[in-house]
């Protein structure tokens, strides 16, 4: 059998070093590289081209949703595999839908992540974690939507055109998510946000 080569994306040092400790036991899986950010986990998914990148849901330069689409840009050829702790979380789903193919949680044993890493590079996507009947968490994923492009700074009319929605659905997303999270204005909503750790 071939050997999946792994790149680990991931701002805790000690997550990666576990994580690449564990999976150097498997002889099937070579971990060809480490990040610890965004900016770094494109550069080195460039550079390797590795058949799946590890990718934490939550960096510190940007969420996985909006880290997808610029590993994939890089190295189109690599499968996306989100790894968290909160597979319930909002980002989830758009992330999924930017393009990873599947989610694994970081409680899981060293076989049971070797294996989502090979069924996700032969079949494509790996969805035994993705959660069923979980709770949707504090905020819808559209919602979560305009919620990133409000913290990544953007205008309401900004949001609606890379959306494709109206002005008026944004300001309603918008107050849905102030009013869920207890916030007044765009700044509170962000802080707030962050410590829900939604952001």
């Amino acid at each position: 059998m071939a050997t999946v080569r792994v790149l680990v994306v991931d701002d805790h040092p000690v997550v990666r070093d576990g994580v690449g400790t564990q999976l150097g036991r498997h002889r099937d899986i070579d971990v060809v590289g480490q990040a610890g950010d965004a900016a770094q986990a494109v550069v080195e998914c460039g550079r390797e081209r590795p058949d799946v990148v590890l990718l934490d849901l939550r960096l510190p330069d940007a969420l996985a949703a909006d880290v997808v689409p610029r590993l994939l840009a890089v190295s189109p050829g690599s499968r996306i595999l989100l790894f968290t702790a909160f597979p319930e979380h909002a980002g989830v789903g758009p992330a999924l839908a930017a393009g990873a193919c599947g989610l694994v949680v970081k409680d899981a044993s060293a076989s049971a992540l070797r294996n989502a890493l090979v069924e996700v590079m032969q079949r494509g996507s790996y969805r035994s974690d993705l959660p069923r009947d979980a709770d949707p968490g504090p905020v819808t994923p559209r919602e979560y939507d305009v919620l990133r492009l409000v913290a990544a700074g953007h205008t309401n009319p900004e949001i609606g055109e890379q959306l494709g929605l109206s002005l008026n659905t944004v300001k309603t997303y918008l107050h849905n998510v102030m009013h869920k999270l207890g916030a007044r204005n765009r700044a509170q909503v962000i802080t707030n946000a962050r410590a829900h750790g939604l952001l």
